[in-house]
């Protein structure tokens, strides 16, 4: 069998050269002809075939360049697990991500065009983005609120958490329940244009379920801006009516937080004058006062999955795959049952 000293003096380089390309160390400042001849030598002296093949296949993996383009605020606590999802399988796979552009200005996107891959996460309007990065199969869409059939996508299964919400509600017999969500703005790239608001699902699916139970009362839904002052806010002005509702379905933590802080303000018991419902299930969900029954939503699965099929298309896949995550509802004091 071959040893390293042969392969090194066969490709004319020292042996710790070829010890650190055949381990693959990112920290070897070498030439890729280099790598290709010590790749090849060891080939024709067969030094270990099967480790030769694997090493090569993970050498030639890591060289995909992939780039995350954000559609989000930076802090926000929904999509910071997806991120972290992505970048913690990323490195599992040995998949390298290149380049990370948070959508801002055009100049700044472009920065993507000559990558391998693109995970793009949230809502950045598709055409766009296949107008920036031609490579359709290269392109994976997380938590985006349109149907995108040629491409990978990624989503959360709304319709289920939504209907685990209702259901418990109705079971603890409330007929007056309330619904606080935010806005769903498809943006341009780099800011070319208009958001275009799309219907968000929470509150479409939320909606459609109380028309079914003759249940549904406008006044009773409200829209903010996702963050707590908005639920402070919508909170306090659902306060103020004559017949207010007994339940609320907060399609945000930290809205929830906001509101479960005016309900507080204004001497309402929590559940017993009105049972509230979140939606994420963040860290601090269980720490709020009461502890907030929620949506818990796997959001660092989400995450991971991209990563996956990012590598399943870079291995060659062709058809595009969508994937749909599931959630559950997790009871806590905030709506009783």
């Amino acid at each position: 069998m071959a040893t390293i000293k042969q392969i090194a003096e066969q490709a004319g380089v020292s042996a710790a050269t070829v010890s650190r390309v055949l381990n693959n160390d990112a920290t070897l400042a070498v030439s890729d002809e280099t790598r290709a001849r010590i790749f090849s030598v060891a080939e024709e002296l067969q030094y270990k075939p099967s480790r030769i093949r694997k090493l090569k296949q993970e050498e030639q993996l890591s060289r995909q360049r992939i780039g995350l383009l954000m559609g989000y605020e930076q802090n926000d606590p929904y999509f910071m697990p997806i991120r972290k999802g992505i970048e913690t399988r990323c490195e599992e796979l040995g998949l390298t991500i290149a380049k990370v552009v948070h959508n801002g200005s055009h100049a700044e996107a472009a920065l993507v065009q000559e990558l391998d891959g693109l995970i793009v996460i949230g809502s950045i309007d598709a055409d766009d983005v296949h107008a920036l990065f031609h490579k359709r199969e290269r392109i994976v869409f997380v938590n985006h609120p349109d149907p995108i059939d040629d491409c990978d996508t990624v989503v959360l299964n709304f319709e289920q958490a939504v209907r685990e919400v209702a259901e418990h509600l109705f079971k603890l017999g409330h007929t007056q329940i309330g619904y606080i969500g935010g806005r769903d703005d498809v943006q341009r790239v780099g800011q070319l244009g208009p958001a275009r608001e799309v219907l968000e699902a929470r509150r479409a699916n939320f909606e459609r379920l109380l028309r079914e139970q003759g249940l549904y009362q406008e006044q009773y839904m409200a829209n903010g801006d996702w963050s707590p002052d908005s639920g402070y806010e919508a909170m306090k002005a659902m306060l103020q009516m004559k017949d207010r509702p007994t339940a609320i379905f907060i399609a945000s933590d930290p809205m929830a937080a906001g509101a479960l802080h005016a309900l507080h303000e204004h001497g309402v018991s929590v559940p017993s004058d009105m049972a509230v419902v979140g939606f994420d299930d963040i860290e601090v969900a269980a720490h709020l006062n009461p502890p907030l029954t929620t949506i818990r939503v796997h959001t660092e699965l989400m995450g991971r999955t991209a990563a996956g099929l990012m590598l399943e298309r870079i291995e060659g896949r062709e058809a595009a795959v969508h994937m749909t995550v599931n959630t559950h509802l997790i009871v806590r004091d905030s709506c009783g049952g």
